[in-house]
């Protein structure tokens, strides 16, 4: 390969699994004329992590499985070398295509006991094994961010937790096995996003604190990790002034955090990956298309994610990058894509899930993390007698499997309850992101604090529970249980434990 063909093998752009024929057409124009290394896909221009303003016509958006293999085909056929194919899929391919495995968040599995690695590393293993069917060779997780920050917008349900020990052993268990499943994982976001009150999406999240705090918390799954041999990490658009001197610096184009820090101090040889280039935290930052790619680049970027400027980005880093960085960047890509087996020619069937033994799979998980997170003074043997459904979950059995009345609005239950009633109450909470209340109506919830104060109340809570503080008085609850999902296995497993 030329210089210039080099240089096309370290972006990897966005893909739509849902487009119209014109930009299909596009990307393969630009695989055939630029030799691009790899491409992302996401599920549609009107997805949140697109930051696609300029919204298109609605499309049909069925079949979406069987149109991403259609499209990973189409394009390896149009491509010189295999493409490395990626994807977000924190908790399997549910988060960017509908209807195929959908696993725990990382929230929920970061209830679980440290003892319960390999569990972890159970689920890491099927995740990468339903990517790999669909012919995904990497998958852009674990997040290895710790979330000691509630009112995080963009982790949260995201990161295992607030443990640095938890994270580090429960990011690394799943890095292992989806490594075992066969395809590539990648920690994420360094040099840390767990302690931010800004979506790196929308603006760019600034953290405060000194290198030695950094080293203790935020960094610390990251140098577990790499201690520990694993061969991928993006990095994040967050500006962390201890780290660079300068307040508003993204970490992403940052030659001090990327090559002084990551590389140098912590020793990682492997591939470094920007985070998305079309987020608002960088993608503003130079008016001449192509410059924000030389940057990352230049920081030490090996692989240039969701670029909108490839051609220019090229002519750039031809024009003034470090050719000697260019041969690491491009062999580095090289070797990943050898490793992983990569080969040209080699069609992707449509794969098909039992889901039957995933929903066992997940209801498993789903028994060991299910915990009672507050036990008031007053729990004793006294059985509910009265459920309260609120919100609206995929498929309802706990309204219907509970053995006792359940009522589906506060209307109706009021008139039913006496002194000394014990009420079971389900809340499904709409949302795992904490916009808009994580979908909650206030006004609801008022009144769910107000049931609580007056009668034996046991929460049943299946959906974040980041949300928790949103409900006044929630300390009056007799007991507040956690699910973390409203799949029908969550749902099950809660009525077991209210059936002893």
């Amino acid at each position: 390969m030329n210089l210039r063909e080099k240089i096309g093998q370290l972006f990897t752009p966005a893909a739509y699994i849902h487009d119209t024929e014109e930009n299909i057409q596009a990307m393969e124009n630009l695989i055939h004329r630029y030799g691009i290394g790899g491409i992302t896909f996401f599920h549609s221009r009107h997805s949140a992590a697109a930051n696609f303003e300029q919204r298109q016509e609605k499309l049909s958006y069925e079949h979406t499985l069987e149109k991403l293999v259609a499209l990973i085909n189409r394009y390896q056929s149009v491509s010189k070398t295999p493409l490395l194919i990626s994807i977000d899929a924190e908790f399997g391919l549910a988060m960017r295509i509908e209807d195929t495995p959908h696993y725990p968040f990382a929230i929920a599995m970061g209830a679980l006991p440290i003892e319960k690695v390999n569990e972890v590393e159970a689920y890491g293993e099927r995740i990468g094994r339903d990517l790999k069917a669909a012919g995904i060779h990497l998958n852009f997780a674990p997040v290895a961010d710790i979330n000691t920050n509630p009112k995080n917008p963009v982790i949260g349900y995201r990161s295992f937790g607030p443990d640095r020990e938890k994270v580090s052993a429960f990011a690394l268990a799943t890095y292992q096995g989806m490594k075992k499943a066969g395809i590539a994982a990648c920690y994420k976001h360094f040099p840390g996003h767990g302690d931010t009150a800004v979506d790196s999406h929308l603006g760019l999240p600034i953290i405060h604190k000194s290198k030695e705090a950094l080293i203790k918390e935020e960094l610390y799954p990251f140098a577990q990790g790499i201690a520990s041999g694993i061969e991928m990490i993006m990095v994040g658009h967050l500006a962390v002034p201890a780290l660079t001197n300068a307040l508003h610096t993204p970490a992403t184009i940052s030659k001090e955090i990327i090559t002084g820090l990551l590389r140098e101090e912590m020793g990682f040889d492997g591939i470094v990956v920007s985070d998305a280039l079309n987020m608002k935290a960088v993608a503003g930052m130079f008016e001449q298309p192509g410059q924000l790619e030389l940057e990352a680049f230049h920081a030490g970027n090996d692989l240039l994610c969701f670029s909108e400027h490839i051609a220019e980005g090229i002519e750039a880093i031809a024009a003034e990058g470090d050719v000697e960085q260019i041969e690491r960047s491009f062999q580095r890509i090289q070797q990943l894509k050898a490793s992983l087996g990569l080969k040209k020619d080699k069609l992707t069937p449509v794969p098909t899930f039992n889901f039957e033994e995933i929903d066992s799979f997940n209801q498993g998980l789903a028994r060991a993390y299910t915990h009672m997170i507050h036990q008031g003074a007053d729990l004793g043997t006294i059985q509910p007698s009265i459920g309260l459904s609120l919100g609206k979950p995929r498929k309802n059995v706990f309204t219907s499997d509970a053995g006792f009345p359940v009522l589906e609005s506060f209307d109706a239950l009021i008139p039913l309850l006496s002194p000394g009633v014990s009420i079971a109450v389900a809340l499904f909470v709409p949302s795992a992101k904490p916009v808009n209340n994580f979908g909650l109506d206030l006004h609801e919830l008022e009144k769910l604090g107000k049931l609580g104060q007056e009668y034996l109340l046991d929460l049943y809570l299946f959906g974040n529970p980041l949300c928790l503080p949103l409900i006044p008085t929630w300390e009056n609850f007799r007991s507040i249980t956690v699910a973390y999902h409203d799949f029908e296995v969550n749902q099950r497993v809660v009525l077991e434990r209210m059936k002893g």
